[in-house]
């Protein structure tokens, strides 16, 4: 038998009462906000992550699935959505737009890593971005919609950790610090971190091997580090939150896996894991737009698992709304009852109410189990006898107490409700 490949699952009927709680949540959320939903291509050219994303991190180097088509052209299916939304937005001339430009999206993105709780190669993203606007006002709205959100859905146990990892100007300064602290350590790193050293410093600070991590707590702060444009950013986005009562604290550690980030990154974390299972973060990327051959365009975003935010949805016994689910089940005994079941059926969904048609080829009772199963609370019963005189059974499936009425009474009823 096939089955599913390794690191994907199937949404299965029950999961997606999950899925569409967060969508609405997050539509709802965000379009109080300005935002407008974008949908880019699953594909794209290779080159817009290797040159966004950064040669150096693990996503480019062991995660990205790559491959050549049948052109002759270089695709790559999407790991992150950030790079794809910048794409489109120099593409079609959005700096035409008043600025900033607001958009979310979900998304399927395709990671080759080792499968884990809440994570699989194929998994899927809601996800914004704001262009156009270098205000640490616009971080702070940023982090207070996903903040929002998370309580939005009912998450509690949740911390938001930030730091600012400084920019061109700033940054080389920190990574030689970053460097000659580490180096110092070179054999006490793992594999990776011996490599880290000298193609992507910041990286260490996120290793969860223990000796890394251990040395990693000593290391240089990028926060003390920062020139005055950054130092003055970060005082006033701390401020913000702080004005906004939005709870947060301040992790030296934090940079993020990808190279466009400068200044603002954030993160937030159920209190009770860590962030291996982080279950949303982002930041500022203000020079991405210049990597991708635009001209100089702010940004800041963010993106958060779906499967993860489900996953903690179950874990914090969070209850869901469930799916509308049809309200009659037509039973229908009798040769000519059938074709009369499955008009009335009609009927009933015409006039907005869920029906499903009762299996023909089962006898009274068996139709009445397979109300029971479904879970539908009212059942329809027509045979030949109530063909003949215009009527119909309504049942009720929960103290089977019925009653006869005539067929247009029932329509009717249906038509005012």
């Amino acid at each position: 038998m096939f089955q599913a490949p390794r690191g994907t699952t199937d949404l299965l009927p029950e999961e997606q009462k999950y899925w569409r709680y967060i969508q609405s949540k997050a539509v709802e959320l965000v379009s109080v906000y300005g935002f407008g939903r974008i949908d880019s291509p699953v594909f794209e050219d290779s080159g817009l992550f290797i040159r966004s994303v950064g040669e150096g991190t693990d996503i480019v180097e062991k995660e990205m699935y790559t491959f050549e088509d049948r052109g002759g052209d270089n695709i790559t299916l999407r790991p992150e959505g950030t790079a794809p939304v910048c794409r489109a937005y120099l593409e079609h001339g959005m700096h035409n737009l008043p600025q900033p430009v607001r958009m979310y999206y979900f998304c399927p993105v395709f990671r080759y890593e080792r499968p884990q709780a809440g994570r699989f190669r194929q998994h899927h993203q809601f996800g914004l971005e704001v262009l156009g606007d270098p205000d640490p006002s616009v971080d702070a709205e940023v982090i207070e919609i996903a903040w929002r959100l998370m309580k939005s859905l009912g998450l509690v146990d949740i911390n938001l950790l930030i730091n600012n990892i400084g920019d061109n100007e700033c940054r080389p300064t920190y990574i030689n610090k970053l460097r000659d602290y580490f180096s110092k350590y070179d054999k006490d790193l793992c594999v990776d971190c011996q490599g880290r050293i000298n193609r992507n410093p910041l990286r260490l600070l996120d290793c969860k091997v223990d000796a890394c991590h251990k040395l990693g707590e000593a290391a240089p702060r990028s926060a003390d580090h920062l020139c005055v444009d950054c130092q003055d950013h970060w005082d006033k986005l701390l401020h913000f939150l702080t004005n906004n009562e939005i709870p947060f604290s301040i992790d030296h550690r934090l940079v993020r896996g990808l190279d466009y980030y400068t200044r603002t990154v954030f993160e937030i974390q159920p209190s009770d894991v860590g962030g291996q299972s982080t279950i949303c973060g982002g930041g500022r990327y203000d020079g991405l737009m210049e990597q991708l051959g635009g001209r100089p365009t702010p940004g800041i975003g963010f993106g958060s698992g779906i499967e993860r935010l489900t996953l903690n949805l179950k874990k914090s016994d969070i209850i869901v709304p469930d799916d509308p689910t049809p309200q009659y089940l037509v039973i229908n005994v009798g040769d000519d009852a059938r074709a009369n079941a499955a008009r009335l059926a009609s009927q009933i969904r015409n006039s907005g109410v869920g029906a499903i048609l009762g299996n023909g080829g089962r006898a009274l009772r068996g139709q009445m189990r397979q109300a029971n199963a479904l879970g539908i609370p009212q059942a329809i019963i027509i045979g030949d006898d109530e063909i003949a005189r215009g009527e119909v059974v309504v049942r009720n499936m929960s103290d089977s107490t019925q009653e006869t009425k005539p067929l247009d009474q029932f329509l009717n009823e249906l038509a005012n409700r």
